[in-house]
C-alpha cells in the first residue's frame, strides 16, 4: 500500500510534528508513506524526517495561499492508493485537485483541530460542506474535534472515524534529563522547574503561567519551549514582572523528551485544544501534569493530573503549590500521568490508521 501524507509545511506545530513521527513507522510496518509540502522551507522537523530516511516532495518555498497549487498536486495523486492531508489549506487544494482530475486515489483528512478562522465564519461553512465531499473519511483526534465539525457542517455518519493522537511512550519514559544549570545559573536541588511546551499563539495562554510564577517560591522557574507570533508580548511580560531570572525562553527545540525528563511539572495552560499532543508526551515522561479545565484536556489529563480554571492564575499557582509541598502526593500524580499516557501510544494509532486505510481499498 502507498501512502502519501500532504500538508502545508513541517514548522512548529503538533499536526507537524505528528506527521514527522509517524510517516516513519508507517515505513517500518510495511506502508510506503512519503510527504508532500505545500512549503518545502528546511526546518528542524524537516531534516528529522529526512535523517529517518523518508521521501519528501515540495511544491514551493512561497505562500501556502495559492489555489494553482492544486494543478502541482495532480500528478501525485496518480501515484498513490490513499492521499492522507493535514490542515488547511492543504485540505482544499487536494479536494480541487481530486474534483479537477477525477482521480481515483481515495482522500483522507485529518481533522485536528476544535476552533479556526474558517468556523467563525459563515461563508466558509458552505465552502466546507463543498471541500469535504472528496475524501471518503474525515479523522477526528478526539471526541471534541467530532462534536466542532458536526456542529459546523453536516456529513453523513460513516465519513467519520475517532483515532486519538499518540506519542512514542518509551522515548519519553526512558530519557535524560539536562542539567538544570544550563538554564538557570542558580539551579540547585531546591529548584523546581515548570515547563510548557506550545506555540506562541494567543489561544494557548503563556501568560497566565508567567503571572502565576509571581505567586510562587523563587525557587520556582519556568521553561517556554516554543516559537510564535505572541513571544514577543510574553517576553515583554517577564521584564514587566521582573522574572528575567526565573523564565527562560528556550525557542523550538527537539529534545523536548530531554526537556521534560529535566522539569518537575508540566503545564498546558490553554483556551483550546483539538487533542494536545504536549500534555500526553509530559506525562509520559512521567510528570505531573497541571492543564486548563477545557475540552479535550478535561478528558485526557483529569483523572490523572489536576485542572485549573482558563487564565486564573491564582488557581494555576495554588495547584502549583499543592504539588510542590506535598511529596506523596507529587509522586502518586506522576504515576497516575504515567499510566493515563499509555492509552496514547503511537503504536495503537498507527495501527489504527493502517486498519482504516484497508477499508478503502
Amino acid at each position: 500500500m502507498k501512502v502519501l501524507h500532504i500538508i502545508n509545511d513541517l514548522r512548529t506545530g503538533g499536526a507537524e510534528k505528528l506527521v514527522t513521527e509517524i510517516v516513519p513507522m508507517f515505513n517500518a510496518k510495511g506502508i510506503t508513506a512519503d510527504v508532500l509540502l505545500l512549503n518545502g522551507s528546511q526546518t528542524p522537523f524537516y531534516k528529522q524526517l529526512e535523517d529517518a530516511g523518508c521521501t519528501i516532495f515540495s511544491l514551493t518555498n512561497g505562500s501556502t495561499y495559492n489555489m494553482l497549487l492544486s494543478f502541482k498536486i495532480i500528478p501525485y495523486l496518480k501515484k498513490y492508493d490513499v492521499v492522507h492531508v493535514h490542515l488547511f489549506p492543504s485540505q482544499y487544494w487536494v479536494a480541487v485537485a481530486k474534483m479537477v482530475s477525477f482521480s481515483t486515489t481515495k482522500l483522507v483528512y485529518t481533522e485536528h483541530s476544535t476552533s479556526s478562522r474558517r468556523t467563525r465564519k459563515p461563508i466558509f461553512r458552505l465552502l466546507d460542506s463543498l471541500f469535504y465531499k472528496p475524501y471518503k473519511k474525515i479523522v477526528c483526534i478526539s471526541e471534541t474535534v467530532v462534536r466542532s465539525v458536526k456542529n459546523h457542517i453536516t456529513l453523513p455518519e460513516h465519513k467519520f472515524a475517532l483515532v486519538s493522537n499518540g506519542v512514542d511512550i518509551k522515548k519519553y519514559a526512558q530519557a535524560d534529563g539536562l542539567n538544570p544549570k544550563q538554564f538557570f545559573e542558580d539551579a540547585d536541588s531546591n529548584t523546581k522547574i515548570l515547563i510548557q511546551v506550545a506555540s506562541f499563539v494567543p489561544v494557548k495562554d503563556q501568560p497566565t503561567v508567567i503571572r502565576a510564577l509571581t505567586l510562587l517560591p523563587d525557587n520556582v522557574k519556568l521553561l517556554l519551549a516554543g516559537d510564535g507570533l505572541c513571544k514577543q508580548d510574553c517576553i515583554a511580560l517577564v521584564k514587566e514582572l521582573g522574572l528575567e531570572n526565573r523564565v527562560k525562553f528556550l525557542g523550538i527545540r527537539m529534545d523536548v523528551p530531554q526537556l521534560l525528563k529535566t522539569a518537575h511539572i508540566l503545564v498546558m495552560s490553554t483556551q483550546y485544544e483539538g487533542f494536545s499532543l504536549a500534555s500526553v508526551e509530559g506525562m509520559a515522561a512521567h510528570l505531573p501534569v497541571i492543564a486548563s479545565n477545557v475540552p479535550p484536556l478535561e478528558t485526557i489529563v483529569g483523572g490523572a493530573g489536576l485542572l485549573f480554571p482558563y487564565k486564573d492564575h491564582k488557581a494555576l499557582a495554588a495547584q502549583v503549590e499543592i504539588l510542590l509541598n506535598n511529596e506523596a502526593l507529587y509522586a502518586q500524580t506522576a504515576q497516575n500521568c504515567a499510566a493515563r499516557a499509555t492509552q496514547y501510544g503511537i503504536d495503537v494509532m498507527i495501527d489504527k490508521h493502517i486498519e482504516l486505510y484497508k477499508t478503502l481499498m
